[in-house]
């Protein structure tokens, strides 16, 4: 088959958009901040690459450095040209050249990246930054949590602090590895096998900053993803513009990508 980019940049879906795949079902929602004339700085892109082969991403400009947009722009369709271009190309070679392009805009552009490629039922995340790459079962078992490239993150990842403690430090914003730097570092993931019912998320952290880890998880492990989808980004919502003691919020802009394979 022919390959074939969605790519969703500097958008403000009204709702979710399906993509039917070979080897399963992809949506996508993406909702600039509540801010007047504020313009998203996220973008998402649904990729496919052949018979069952599908890559997933999500990229969120750095707030705070010049050009976010474009550097989340930038890195989104790089990253689509390099692996559509085929051959012996990469999603490593693909981050590469996104670097590459986000550093040729100057200005200090900068974006995160989270990237989940799936041939069939195999899964591999790669990242940089701070958006994130869920994998949860039907039951909700976590199964797979990218770790997040901050201080923050890594305190969590070594236990000195919880999830809950971390949506609220104070430090949360803080990134330590981005697209638009020469020191960039890519983690690669495990090679993990979904089972038919398990669903995989792609998330800027307007998501997972103004929901716990636990409540994505309960929103997304079952039912019907666009609801799911809907349904999340409508709670990030709530708490960005209504915020309340005791509930995480910020506003920020906010992107979701779920995926479950066989078509459910």
């Amino acid at each position: 088959m022919k390959s074939e980019a969605s790519l969703y940049l500097a958008v403000d879906l009204v709702g979710p958009v399906v993509h039917a795949l070979e080897c399963g079902t992809a949506v996508v929602h993406s909702r600039a901040a509540p801010i007047d004339d504020r313009t998203n700085e996220d973008g998402a892109g649904v990729l496919r690459l052949g018979e069952g082969h599908v890559v997933l991403a999500v990229a969120d400009g750095v707030g705070g450095s010049r050009a976010a947009k474009e550097a989340a722009r930038a890195a989104l369709e790089t990253l689509a040209a390099t692996l559509q271009a085929g051959g012996a190309h990469s999603v490593l070679d693909a981050f590469d050249a996104a670097n590459q392009a986000v550093c040729a805009l100057g200005l200090g552009a900068a974006t995160t990246l989270a990237v989940a490629e799936i041939q069939g039922a195999e899964l591999r995340t790669y990242h940089v930054g701070d958006s994130r790459v869920l994998v949860v079962g039907q039951r909700g078992k976590r199964k797979h949590q990218t770790v997040d490239h901050s201080p923050v993150g890594y305190g969590v990842e070594a236990g000195l602090i919880d999830e809950r403690e971390a949506i609220d430090h104070a430090e949360r914003h803080l990134v330590s590895n981005v697209l638009g730097s020469v020191d960039m570092s890519i983690t690669v993931g495990p090679k993990l096998t979904l089972a038919p019912f398990d669903t995989v998320a792609l998330g800027s952290d307007g998501l997972f900053d103004n929901l716990y880890v636990e409540e994505v998880e309960g929103v997304i492990r079952r039912g019907d993803l666009q609801e799911a989808a809907a349904s999340a980004l409508a709670r990030c919502r709530e708490r960005m513009e209504h915020p309340r003691v005791g509930e995480p919020s910020k506003v920020d802009d906010a992107t979701l990508v779920l995926y479950r394979g066989g078509g459910r």
